[in-house]
């Protein structure tokens, strides 16, 4: 665990204390350290021997939250969409992958960007019920982290998945401790957001990522290093998927092909300054297969976005943005470039056409960021 003093600090204090609250929201860009800092909250509540702040790392408790086979620990990260027609088999087959999910990451010790077209659909909704429903296996507190939670809507005009966690939000059952995580709250349902009480994580200090950047590729050259740092803007994460992952991805056959949203990104927006360009952007943005890494470069398009309005705003981009978005000095239009993001998303997690859906936001941010 890199950073976030402040946000540890606090938390372990209300536990202490015993005002902890059972549904928590932790928000913050992608890679800060959102899901690593649920994870560590689950070790300092499974901690038989916590220190004032931190979890002592030695316990059986903190062990087995570290190696993701604690019973009453239940991570939910996105998965695809179950096969399986019964609602029981969905629930069942969402176990099944993410029981995968959990063994890959016990092996490799990483997560990576949620594939585009994974979701929180209904299949993961009842299983994280059924879950709930069960008593402690260790007597002790039963903690439920839902990574990225903002993939709950799994279809524009449907909230069926998150609707149906509206009660346990309100009432979670005594022992139970929720954690959601997502970049931005404004992602999520108004309904959600409204149950959980936020933690926002700022972007790691330079000394941070230093020490962090040191600590995961310890054999960086000096320039490589500062490098690492100036693109990573306060997001270990980053460094992690950059450096480590692919080394770890090219030890096994079955490493699926890297896909660089950012970059796909910065081709939208500066696409989106020409005619021609917009139609050969659509054209080029596949139909079926695409639909994944369309989602994963929507949410990249966001992030970007999101550092152009601090640029406009006089706050300061914390990592270098597109040459051509230098050029927007109006907050509201990249405002309302956002907005059409947004819109496209989540569009996106509807059988919508990629080359439609390619189309339609090339012009919105035309016309939000150009004319």
């Amino acid at each position: 665990m890199v950073g976030h003093l402040d946000a540890r600090e606090t938390i372990a204090n209300a536990h202490a204390s015993g005002r902890l609250p059972q549904v928590l929201l932790i928000l913050g860009p992608s890679g800060v350290g959102r899901q690593r800092l649920a994870l560590w909250l689950a070790q300092r509540l499974h901690c038989t021997a916590p220190g004032r702040i931190e979890p002592c790392g030695e316990c059986r408790g903190c062990r087995q939250v570290l190696e993701l086979t604690h019973p009453d620990l239940h991570w939910f990260v996105p998965v695809p969409r179950p096969k399986a027609a019964e609602p029981d088999k969905q629930a069942d087959e969402v176990a099944e992958t993410l029981g995968e999910i959990m063994a890959q990451r016990r092996a490799t010790g990483l997560w990576g960007p949620t594939d585009g077209m994974a979701g929180h659909g209904m299949g993961a909704v009842r299983l994280f019920q059924r879950r709930a429903s069960l008593t402690a296996s260790s007597g002790g507190a039963r903690v439920f982290i839902l990574g990225d939670a903002e993939r709950l809507i799994v279809q524009e005009s449907s909230h069926e998945a998150p609707n149906a966690l509206l009660k346990l939000l309100e009432e979670p059952p005594p022992g139970m401790t929720l954690i959601l995580t997502a970049a931005d709250a404004g992602r999520l349902l108004p309904t959600v957001v409204s149950r959980a009480v936020p933690i926002r994580l700022r972007p790691l200090s330079p000394v941070e990522m230093e020490a962090a950047v040191t600590a995961l590729v310890p054999d960086l050259a000096p320039a490589a290093r500062r490098d690492a740092i100036r693109l990573a803007a306060g997001a270990p994460g980053v460094v992690l998927q950059r450096f480590v992952a692919p080394a770890a991805k090219s030890k096994s056959k079955a490493a699926p092909e890297s896909f660089d949203a950012a970059s796909a990104a910065d081709r939208l927006i500066a696409a989106s300054r020409g005619r021609e360009a917009r139609a050969l952007a659509a054209l080029t943005a596949g139909v079926s297969e695409a639909r994944g890494k369309f989602t994963q470069t929507l949410d990249a398009l966001a992030d970007t976005l999101a550092e152009a309005a601090r640029e406009t705003t006089g706050s300061g981009a914390r990592r270098p943005l597109p040459p051509v978005l230098t050029e927007v000095s109006d907050p509201s239009r990249v405002l309302k470039a956002l907005d059409a993001v947004q819109r496209a998303r989540q569009a996106a997690q509807g059988n919508v056409n990629p080359q439609l859906l390619t189309a339609v936001l090339e012009l919105d941010l035309a016309e939000a960021l150009w004319r």
